[in-house]
């Protein structure tokens, strides 16, 4: 069945009483301050046009930042991201079946073993205050991180390896001693 070729393809959007709007339609006018009247287009500040108001282009070298917009969280190396699910998941604030996904061998059983009595829940939200990792090869990362909550503070050593998918998993977990308990 051939189709019909509309001769107005924003027809539908119009009462079909209205007729087709032009170019002094788009110009609206109004009445201003004192009674005065006045046209007003689509046009920038002061009646310039956009192209007349926009910056002028970069001459130099030197890129932009990252992030244009400060205050929004930057994109987290894979030790980092896996810091704050551990915290999450050894504080007791999300279940150890959260990580599921995230872990390969022994590291599951792991976080079981350890979210029997969660060693990083005391008073106070545990926030990570430091994480850094150490690649010894280009598919595995050692990292820590330093886990503080009140006056308290624990290290928290991980291991992540690539795997075939190319997605970072945990391999292995281990909670140090507390400190200044």
């Amino acid at each position: 069945m051939p189709r019909r070729a509309q001769p107005d393809t924003y027809r539908h959007c119009r009462p079909p009483h209205l007729p087709a709007r032009t170019a002094a339609d788009r110009t609206a006018r109004s009445t201003g301050v004192n009674g005065v009247e006045r046209t007003r287009t689509n046009r920038g500040p002061a009646g310039r046009s956009r192209a007349a108001t926009r910056p002028p282009a970069r001459r130099d070298p030197r890129r932009p930042r990252r992030f244009a917009f400060p205050g929004l969280p930057q994109e987290l190396q894979p030790h980092e991201w896996f810091a704050k699910r551990l915290l999450l998941t050894l504080s007791g604030q999300k279940p150890v079946h959260w990580m599921l996904g995230h872990t390969i061998g022994e590291a599951y059983e792991q976080l079981l073993a350890l979210a029997e009595n969660p060693p990083l829940r005391g008073p106070g939200r545990p926030v990570v205050a430091e994480c850094s990792g150490y690649q010894p090869s280009p598919r595995a990362i050692e990292a820590f991180a330093r886990i503080e909550y009140g006056t308290r503070a624990r290290a928290l050593a991980f291991r992540l390896e690539l795997a075939e998918d190319n997605r970072w998993r945990c391999a292995a977990v281990e909670v140090g001693p507390g400190v200044g308990q």
